[in-house]
């Protein structure tokens, strides 16, 4: 039971299992019909987007086994998956998700600011080498 001072900002058991990066709970909820598994919260936060920002590589790689999940659905700022994980550095997470073709690696935010140029900011540098790595990746017209 909820308590009636807390608001429901769109997360869900699934959600929270996701972004805490629990794999066994993860499954045993996606087996169910009634789970939506690229449900985002108030802020556009959706599951993928959740275990991507906190490095939880198992439950990315269940999430991108799933045809019904959007590896390149932002958040409300317009920060993919990928720009996410490559802001905090977790370079096994990137790694997954540039192993898709469907992956953009040099999509924006709704600041102009990449996956790569959050990488470098925050001093990532196993991320900025695979970036760096990367013939898709612009380094020259948004770092200069």
């Amino acid at each position: 039971m909820t308590p009636t001072n807390q608001k429901n900002y769109g997360e869900t058991p699934l959600w929270y299992t996701a972004e805490s990066g629990h794999e066994g709970v993860v499954r045993i909820l996606l087996r169910r019909e009634d789970v939506n598994p690229d449900k985002s919260d108030i802020d556009r936060e959706a599951l993928l987007w959740r275990a991507a920002r906190n490095g939880h590589e198992g439950v990315v790689k269940i999430l991108l086994g799933r045809g019904d999940v959007s590896p390149n659905k932002p958040d409300i700022d317009g920060q993919t998956p990928l720009w996410s994980s490559a802001e905090k550095g977790h370079g096994g997470v990137v790694k997954i998700l540039l192993r898709r073709g469907d992956v953009d690696p040099d999509k924006p935010d709704n600041h102009g600011q990449t996956p790569f140029m959050r990488a470098a900011r925050n001093g990532h540098e196993g991320v900025v080498k695979i970036l760096l790595g990367r013939e898709d990746v612009d380094l020259v017209s948004r770092t200069t």
